[in-house]
């Protein structure tokens, strides 16, 4: 163990030695690792830190949920939206027959958007999100009230005009969120009191834009906007312990009852399941990751042979010492690991520059575009264990030569 530490010890000595003496050569050959670095970790930091965002937004759309719509959500080139597009919307009065028949269910919800105004006094804000709910809706989809509160059972049973808003539209109309709570204020010409307000949430790029909408029961909602106009769906969500697939299969029997199909029949409405959507994702961003795996490897390449080309020259340089050790008794295994430590050492440092060039990029992303970027403790990990790789396989070839160096004739080059 202090033979290893010695030799770590001297081996660092050395480096620091090359850098100072010959920085230009050194330097050059630290761009490679650094930039390549900079590649694999900037790009896994970033696209793990969207993924995760957008799994957090997607979890907040409700677990192990199923969103009943006309509209199928998969997307994409080919989709068929002629399709859908005259299919009957989810109707209110259907969560009931779900409720009676569906075994499985926990919760179920109905919801209604549209777009409209908010006003209050001679402020107004347009292209307000307006999502009309029920009362299990915060069971599936539970949003943090900063102010005020929630709707109560009663509200939501009677339609009271009262409304949640978003952090941001409380802010917009009242300059401070927690003075919007008590307040009159109307909606698309109906008044309505102001009883909480959602916890800020930041940017959003999938599901709920929380910060920017206004929630009100249900059957206000039928009061502000034509329900026939507005887009309607419905949210359940399986008891615990209940799959996905199980749930699906059950809700589409049920679906298909409701609406008397036959079983000649195709399906006249989308089950849409939250957990396809987290997968979808992931695997969007696989591919992600080995497009910038591929760029980051082509520069690591670049500069390992940068470090094997600095080793190269630092055993010519140092084949008098090399042989004085082995002549004073050092072993070959001594000289190997010196010339692998120091090769190492040289790329860790390459490592380190574009780690702090990736934190950095992180700062501004997160500052900037409000967009949070995180390098994980894994990501860090993998970082130095790619540096002390690559410093291995660069410096293994030059540290051969120097281990198997004859002694007599190594003095003698000086």
């Amino acid at each position: 163990m202090r033979t290893m530490l010695n030799i770590l010890s001297s081996s660092f000595r050395l480096t620091m030695q090359e850098l100072m003496v010959n920085k230009l050569r050194t330097a050059l050959s630290l761009i490679g690792i650094s930039f390549g670095i900079f590649c694999i970790i900037g790009v896994l930091a970033t696209v793990n830190s969207l993924e995760r965002n957008i799994q957090d937004e997607i979890k907040g759309l409700g677990t192990n949920t199923i969103y009943i719509d006309k509209w199928d959500y998969s997307g994409g080139p080919d989709y068929p939206w002629w399709k859908f597009v005259n299919r009957p919307s989810p109707k209110y009065e259907e969560i009931a027959f779900i409720k009676q028949r569906s075994q499985l269910a926990s919760h179920i919800a109905y919801n209604i958007n549209n777009v409209g105004n908010a006003e209050y006094n001679n402020n107004v804000l347009q292209g307000v999100t307006y999502f009309g709910i029920t009362e299990e809706q915060n069971a599936i989809q539970p949003v943090i009230i900063e102010y005020g509160r929630y709707i109560s059972s009663s509200e939501f049973v009677a339609g009271s005009s009262v409304v949640i808003m978003g952090f941001a539209n409380a802010e917009n109309l009242f300059i401070r969120a927690d003075l919007a709570v008590g307040k009159e204020v109307i909606l698309n010409g109906k008044k309505a009191k102001v009883i909480g307000v959602i916890k800020k949430e930041g940017q959003n790029m999938i599901g709920w834009n929380y910060d920017q909408c206004v929630m009100i029961p249900y059957r206000f909602m039928r009061n502000i906007f034509d329900e026939k106009r507005s887009n309607g769906f419905i949210i359940a969500m399986a008891k615990e312990g209940i799959t996905t697939v199980a749930f699906k299969d059950e809700l589409e029997g049920v679906m298909r009852s409701i609406r008397k199909l036959s079983p000649t029949t195709e399906d006249n409405f989308s089950l849409n399941d939250v957990s396809a959507f987290s997968d979808q994702v992931s695997s969007v961003f696989v591919t992600v990751n080995i497009g910038g795996w591929a760029i980051g490897l082509l520069s690591l390449v670049v500069g390992a042979f940068g470090i094997a080309n600095i080793m190269f020259v630092t055993v010519k340089e140092r084949t008098a010492m090399i042989g004085l050790k082995k002549a004073i008794g050092a072993k070959r295994r001594s000289i190997l690991m010196e010339f692998l430590l120091e090769a190492a050492i040289i790329c860790i440092m390459g490592g380190l520059i574009g780690l702090l060039l990736v934190y950095i990029l992180t700062i501004i992303f997160t500052n900037l575009l409000n967009f949070p970027v995180f390098i994980s403790a894994g990501i860090l990990t993998l970082a130095i264990s790619i540096c002390i790789i690559i410093g291995i396989l660069a410096g293994i070839i030059p540290a051969s030569i120097a281990a198997r160096l004859d002694p007599v004739v190594a003095i003698r080059s000086k």
